[in-house]
């Protein structure tokens, strides 16, 4: 089960072919990095629509990677970014609304979530309460949505409010976990760094923060800037700096704790994967043995990713749940 792999390795041997010395960290960012095509083998890619407006003339140019218009390329000081070559000389980043690999991704992932959700409604809507509980796929989702909803979102918020906060919190929920099993997949619908793209994580996490903060009672609003404290920290006022900074920090650490750990367990099979390469130069002996571990330390890797697939968003659903319930709080007297 060497997922994530084939493409690497493809580009890697690729590189070692044309007597090119192997760079990992470069190999490895640029796999991470987001592109303008979506590579299926070695040779054979997709190319995706490029949209860009020019900052000199102010026209709109419709091409793909290989007809790149006069006075743009690719840079790869910006992980391959588009730039324009202006009339002055400088280099200057044009208005870019192309559909990237992250964004095909991403319209995937939404396809397969609405055909899950649209198989299970179909059954739910031809069977009533009396009915045998579903089996197999619709049964295991049920599963989720039930754990999820139940041991979460109603626990973390509370009886009271949880139901008008479930649909988004189950959504994410589903969006971050197919999204990061897609990721593992090695080749094409698969294989894309979403949710290690800190963009994405972001925006999610600023979809938290606005359902934390718009819709937070009067007690939530209370404690950040009139705390229950002695009145010399309110008066200085230390303590609602303090809980002011917090509400910022709280969806920032949402986007970090995703971003991160996503994209570090990407980035490490990569770089075992190279390993893998790097053994070829070094001799029998010592190249067997770096086959030999880097093997089992993708095994390994892989395996891991697919329970991290699952804790990140929990965690993240978890987290959005509890900020959103602590601003729901009831007073206490």
């Amino acid at each position: 089960m060497l997922l994530m792999t084939m493409l690497p390795a493809a580009a890697i041997a690729n590189e070692q072919e044309e007597g090119e010395e192997l760079n990992i960290p470069e190999i490895v960012l640029h796999h991470l990095a987001d592109d303008y095509e979506w590579h299926i083998v070695s040779d054979v890619s997709i190319p995706l629509p490029i949209i860009i407006r020019s900052g000199q003339t102010g026209e709109w140019h419709f091409c793909t990677a290989s007809s790149l218009p006069d006075g743009f390329f690719f840079n790869p000081k910006a992980h391959g970014k588009i730039y324009e070559q202006m009339a002055d000389g400088t280099e200057s980043r044009p208005l870019d609304l192309s559909i990237t690999r992250n964004v095909v991704q991403i319209w995937i992932v939404v396809a397969v979530l609405i055909v899950i959700f649209l198989s299970c409604a179909r059954w739910y809507k031809k069977h009533d309460k009396t009915s045998n509980p579903p089996g197999g796929f619709i049964g295991a989702v049920e599963m989720l949505v039930m754990m999820i909803n139940d041991d979460v979102i109603k626990s973390s918020i509370g009886e009271k409010h949880y139901r008008k906060y479930a649909p988004y919190l189950l959504t994410v929920f589903f969006f971050i976990f197919v999204t990061n099993l897609m990721g593992l997949l090695p080749i094409f619908p698969g294989g894309s760094n979403v949710t290690g793209n800190i963009n994405i994580t972001f925006f999610l996490a600023v979809c938290t923060f606005l359902a934390v903060n718009l819709f937070g009672n009067r007690e939530y609003w209370k404690d950040i800037f009139w705390p229950n404290v002695p009145i010399f920290l309110k008066a200085i006022p230390i303590m609602p700096a303090i809980e002011l900074f917090g509400v910022f920090t709280k969806p920032f650490a949402l986007m970090i704790r995703l971003f991160a750990n996503m994209m570090a367990g990407h980035a490490m099979i990569l770089a075992f994967t190279c390993v893998i390469f790097l053994g070829w130069t070094l001799g029998p002996v010592m190249g067997t043995g770096l086959h030999l571990f880097s093997a089992i330390m993708l095994l390994f890797m892989n395996a891991l990713e697919l329970l991290v697939a699952f804790v990140q968003a929990y965690v993240f659903t978890m987290l959005s749940a509890v900020f959103i319930g602590l601003a729901h709080q009831e007073h206490e007297h």
